[in-house]
């Protein structure tokens, strides 16, 4: 959704406004395209999809991926004011609040079905006999 946005906010725009507007870098490799970047310019890859094989661990990684793109999505809601922008980010910033509370929701399963001897909740099948 967000790629369309901003390919909807890109297309026909003139070579002035690409070079005023200072989207000339992208524009040369991409032209309108979209082209998956973070706000800092990093181009988008897979090293953020973290998966441990620890259900624990998985479910707060993926908690906090829902809090950093709802964060982001907050940040963009400040700095906007079109109409047609603000309504798509809304929605995307709510999805963000519902998957949190989802992957609460699983943690929380997760958890209470575990040994109740285990304090702090570690993967279950680490052989904790190596510990000791």
């Amino acid at each position: 959704m967000v790629s369309s946005i901003v390919y909807q906010l890109t297309r026909g725009l003139t070579p002035e406004e690409i070079k005023k507007s200072g989207f000339d870098a992208y524009f040369i490799e991409h032209t309108t395209g979209i082209y998956p970047v973070a706000a800092s310019g990093e181009p988008f890859n897979a090293v953020g999809f973290q998966s441990t094989g620890d259900i624990i661990a998985d479910l707060h990684e993926d908690m906090a991926a829902e809090q950093k793109a709802r964060k982001s999505y907050d940040n963009l809601i400040t700095l906007i004011d079109d109409p047609d922008v603000l309504d798509p980010l809304k929605y995307l910033r709510e999805r963000e609040i519902v998957h949190f509370q989802r992957f609460g929701e699983a943690l929380r399963v997760v958890q209470d079905n575990l040994n109740p001897k285990n304090f702090y909740y570690t993967n279950p099948s680490f052989p904790t006999k190596r510990l000791g």
